[in-house]
Parts: C-alpha cells; sequence; structure tokens
C-alpha cells in the first residue's frame, strides 16, 4: 500500500524547528512499528527532536501513538482501585521491592510493570530474579490472578504493551538520544498509560546517580509526566527525590532483596523506610483508598512481610530460599578518621557495576551476588581502618577496577565541616 507521507518529510520538519502535525506523529511511530521507517531514519528523527524539542501537544500526541501500537490493559474485574509507581532509577533504588507489597497490605491493587537495569542502575526484575524459582514474565491471566489473590504483582511488560517504545528504546540507547525529555516522557507514560492503572504516583530522582543529574531539567521532566498523565486520564503526581548519595547501604541485585526484607521486617536503612512510607502514602492518596492501615504499621505489624511472602510464592518464587552470594569479597578501609562529608551515589553505581552487578549491553548475564555493601553515609562518623564498603564479586579480578572508581567516591572530614547531599524530597508537582 502506498504511504501517506514520506519519512524524509517528518525528519526535516523537525530538523527545521516545526511542529509535526498529528497525522505525521500517528504516521511515524506506526509505520516505524511496522518496519517501513528504517532505523537510520528515525535515528534522524530522534536527534532532531533532542536537539529541537517538542510542544506539550507533539509529546502528548508522540505517547498515544506509541500506546496505540498495542494492547491496552484493563483491571476492571478488580474489587479493589490499582495504583503504580514508576521511579527513574538509581544506585540503590530498591524501593518497589518493599513498596508494592506495603501498598497491597494497606488496601491497594499494584499492577508494577517492570524493567531490567542497563549501565550503573539496577533493573528491579534482576533483583527479584535472584530469588530462587522467581519467574518474571506472567501471561495477562497470571498478573490478573496474582493482582486478585495478593493485592501486587511485579513483572515485566508483555510484547504487546507499547511496542513502538520497546523499539525506540533500544535505538535511542545506541544513537546518545537517551537524554530527551520529549522521549523519556513519552516512553514511561505511554507503557504506564497502557497498563492500564487508575493513579500512578512518579519518583523522578535527581543527583549525580540519576539520570537527570540537574533538579531543573528533573522537575521539567516531572512536571511533562504529570500532565501526559492528566491527559490521559490518569490520576498523576511526581515527587522530585534525592539521588546524589546512594538510597539505603547496598547496591547489587541479591544484597538490595536482603535489605528490602529487612525493612519489611520493621527494620532496614532510615532513607529506605522514610521513602518507601511517603511513596506509600502518595499512592493510596492518589487511588483514593482508605487505608485498612497506616503504612508505618504495616511494616512493623508484619501485613506487608506477608503480603511480599505471597507475591513472591505466587510468581514461582519461594521467599525462605537462599539468595546469591559472591563468591568472593574484599573490604575498602576508610583512610581517616573523621566525617563523612561526600558519597557520590554515580561513583559507588559505577564501582557496583564494574564488580558484575550492571550490565554494559542489553542482555548481559549478571552476577546476581555482586555489588556494595556502605557501611557509613554523610553525616556519620568512621575510624580510620574500618571498613567503610565491602565489595562482593565472583570474580576477583574486578576488584581492582571497581576500586579506581571508589577512591574517588567520598570525603572524609571533620565535624564542623558541610556535609553534602540533597534533602530525601526536593519538590512535588500534582496534575
Amino acid at each position: 500500500m502506498s504511504e501517506p507521507f514520506a519519512a524524509v518529510e517528518v525528519i526535516s520538519a523537525k530538523r527545521d524547528k516545526q511542529e509535526l502535525s498529528d497525522a505525521h506523529i500517528d504516521w511515524i511511530i506506526d509505520a516505524y512499528t511496522r518496519g517501513v521507517v528504517a532505523d537510520e531514519q528515525m535515528s534522524a528523527l530522534l536527534m532532531a527532536i533532542l536537539l529541537n524539542g517538542m510542544n506539550s501537544r507533539e509529546i502528548s500526541r508522540w505517547t498515544d501513538a506509541m500506546i496505540n501500537s498495542g494492547e491496552r490493559m484493563s483491571w476492571s474485574i478488580l474489587t479493589r482501585p490499582t495504583v503504580d509507581k514508576h521511579s527513574t532509577g538509581g544506585v540503590g533504588d530498591k524501593i518497589t521491592l518493599p513498596l508494592a507489597p506495603l501498598v497491597a497490605a494497606c488496601g491497594g491493587a499494584v499492577p508494577q510493570l517492570s524493567g531490567r537495569g542497563l549501565g550503573h542502575t539496577g533493573g528491579t526484575l534482576d533483583k527479584l530474579e535472584s530469588i530462587p524459582g522467581w519467574r518474571a514474565s506472567l501471561s495477562n491471566d497470571e498478573m490478573l490472578k496474582v493482582l486478585q489473590d495478593v493485592g501486587a504483582v511485579i513483572c515485566a511488560a508483555g510484547a504487546g504493551l507499547a511496542p513502538a517504545d520497546k523499539k525506540l528504546y533500544a535505538l535511542r540507547d545506541v544513537t546518545a538520544t537517551v537524554q530527551a525529555i520529549p522521549l523519556i516522557a513519552s516512553s514511561i507514560m505511554s507503557k504506564k498509560i497502557a497498563e492500564g492503572t487508575s493513579a500512578l504516583v512518579l519518583d523522578v530522582k535527581t543527583g549525580s546517580g540519576a539520570f537527570m543529574s540537574d533538579p531543573d531539567d528533573a522537575r521539567e521532566l516531572a512536571r511533562t509526566m504529570v500532565e501526559l498523565g492528566k491527559r490521559a486520564g490518569v490520576t498523576t503526581r511526581a515527587l522530585v527525590t534525592a539521588m546524589d548519595v546512594p538510597l539505603g547501604l547496598t547496591a547489587g541485585n541479591a544484597l538490595e532483596v536482603r535489605e528490602s526484607v529487612e525493612v519489611l521486617a520493621g527494620g532496614g536503612p532510615a532513607d529506605i523506610v522514610e521513602l518507601t512510607l511517603i511513596l506509600a502514602r502518595e499512592m493510596l492518596d492518589a487511588a483514593k483508598i482508605k487505608p485498612l492501615m497506616d503504612p508505618a504499621d504495616a511494616l512493623k505489624n508484619g501485613a506487608a512481610m506477608d503480603h511480599w511472602r505471597r507475591m513472591i510464592s505466587a510468581q514461582g518464587g519461594d521467599p525462605d530460599g537462599k539468595l546469591p552470594v559472591a563468591k568472593e569479597r574484599q573490604e575498602f578501609l576508610a583512610p581517616t578518621s573523621g566525617v563523612v562529608t561526600r558519597m557520590d551515589a554515580m561513583s559507588v553505581g559505577l564501582g557496583a557495576w564494574r564488580l558484575g552487578a550492571g550490565r554494559a549491553v542489553q542482555g548481559e548475564k549478571l552476577q546476581l551476588g555482586a555489588g556494595i555493601e556502605i557501611h557509613a553515609k554523610p553525616g556519620e562518623h568512621i575510624q580510620a581502618g574500618t571498613p567503610l564498603y565491602t565489595l562482593h564479586t565472583d570474580e576477583s579480578a574486578r576488584f581492582e577496577r571497581a576500586l579506581d572508581v571508589l577512591q574517588t567516591s567520598f570525603t572524609i572530614g571533620s565535624e564542623s565541616d558541610p556535609i553534602h547531599r540533597l534533602p530525601l524530597i526536593l519538590d512535588r508537582i500534582e496534575g
């Protein structure tokens, strides 16, 4: 069949800083998904979008076109309101793991479609796959059953959900066009809107370990996504949160699962607990759920842990199974005594990645036991010769490369020196 446009028309329009029409956008996304528009042509358009931007109408239409490239899910059969959370990711960000069962324990239904990690940020599915037997891939019927039985499911998005995004995401990764806010916002929101949740809370990270290191860029991304959600009829709000320092005390897949279980058992690091509770309350409020109990009580009384165990079991996992442990470990000792005044999230993330906790290319096999434990965070005192980090890997040859980046990842000063870290919550944006 003859095509209504040529790809060159659409590329040259955006190259020349013109607005793309609705018809242009609908056609180019559909034609690229069908294979009519070649990768090199879409690459040129993505670079033109990165350089020249899109207005809110264009971004909204681009998002709709990506949603329309696949199926839309429906949870109308459920008796509970659905609510989801999406994080733009960072170092030690394991919040989804305790959060989904916590919100389920309080009365929500959480259909959490998650992804795998690439680069220094770990993916939720990779973390959960360190649990023996746990399955990431579920059919739509299986997802619905777990949601009905447990109230929360964390799994991979099916191939039928926004297939245009899958192709575009892979292309952006190899063409240096990942950082374009219109493309980030439409990628995230096309999947979340197609997922069919009635309410959505976005956790947009900022700081050195985040996708958006500049807080102003993070705010712009948050506002763009909240607006897209609102236009699609999804109650959406966003928190801009700190990712200058790693979250919690671990970075690495099995290490982060262990820490998440500590939170569900009523313990765990203060920053993980605080952010988990803030996001749980936002999710319950956004979905207009009258909580069965306060989220803090659900962590203390075992209700969240009960939902975690049921959720893991429902997806074939053994909640009591032994998590992978790396074959080798090495301590990184504090060179001087004093107060930790700075800890760079990106450096810690790169260290964990070099130990085998992250991927260099999609599909690469991870070392699920690899990663870093942190023994002192900014504001805490440390003695010279005591461990600041413990490094875990299956291959001792990796220690040297990880240590290279960790040497400059921190500063130890005196009691009177300023502590360099962002507040946990920088901003809150509501539609």
